[in-house]
């Protein structure tokens, strides 16, 4: 369980990310958030795991408070909270199976990181991960020669090495074109479906939002404007976050 309680964030430059926030999202839940560039959506996903710690107000995954959290819990927290990225954040002049490897380095002993050396059971789950997304037979082909789609699978699988209870993901497909987005997110829809992982997705493709998710978050300036169902979505909603009729941009 995630919770919000009356959070706001505001950055050094003066800049409002978050402001009054109250949200709460269930174990298990698949969750979009829209809005417009700069709205306030990726501070709000990246406050969860304290990438942007927050201003005021109090922000708990599962009761735990995660402002007052050491770095050794911090960390803690973070290996249970899977992060993925539009960039995809991956060593692309190495292997698929290495770049998926990553997700066990924080749990090796430290002569193991030196040498890179992995135990085989890290071997085997990372293998498993590529098979849930679907890109086993990539295993042991260079990164750089996998087209963005595969490559944000591979950060997937990484992720998915982790055991993660929740997934974060911060405009996962916005690189793709059309059809590769609908592939990611089928994998997203699947994930949070059969493995029961809370996925929390940060995205500007509104039709994506309401195909794939249970729960839509619209946010605008900081303050969420609309917490509902994606069926019950209509331009009115739309309106509302994007403040008119929703730009060419924000869909696919």
């Amino acid at each position: 369980m995630i919770r919000f309680n009356d959070v706001s964030k505001v950055y050094p430059n003066g800049t409002v990310g978050l402001k009054d926030v109250d949200l709460e999202i269930k174990d298990g839940e698949f969750v979009a958030i829209i809005g417009r560039s700069g709205a306030g959506k990726s501070t709000l996903i990246r406050a969860i795991n304290r990438m942007h710690p927050i201003t005021s107000g109090t922000l708990t995954v599962d009761d735990v408070d995660v402002s007052k959290l050491s770095n050794k819990e911090l960390r803690g927290l973070r290996r249970r909270i899977g992060m993925i990225f539009q960039s995809f954040n991956l060593v692309t002049r190495t292997s698929v199976i290495n770049n998926v490897l990553t997700a066990f380095v924080p749990d090796l002993p430290m002569w193991r990181r030196v040498l890179g050396i992995f135990r085989r059971e890290d071997k085997l789950k990372a293998l498993e991960s590529l098979d849930k997304v679907g890109i086993l037979e990539k295993a042991f082909t260079r990164v750089d020669q996998l087209s963005g789609g595969q490559q944000q699978r591979v950060a997937l699988a990484r992720t998915l090495a982790q055991n993660p209870s929740i997934i974060l993901a911060d405009e996962p497909v916005a690189a793709l074109d059309p059809v590769t987005a609908r592939v990611v997110m089928d994998d997203f829809k699947r994930i949070n479906k059969e493995m029961g992982i809370t996925v929390l997705i940060n995205i500007h493709h509104v039709e994506l939002a309401l195909e794939y998710c249970d729960r839509v978050i619209g946010i605008k300036a900081g303050q969420v404007v609309y917490d509902g169902p994606a069926s019950a979505v209509g331009q009115d909603i739309l309106s509302l976050v994007y403040g008119g009729e929703h730009a060419k941009d924000e869909s696919v």
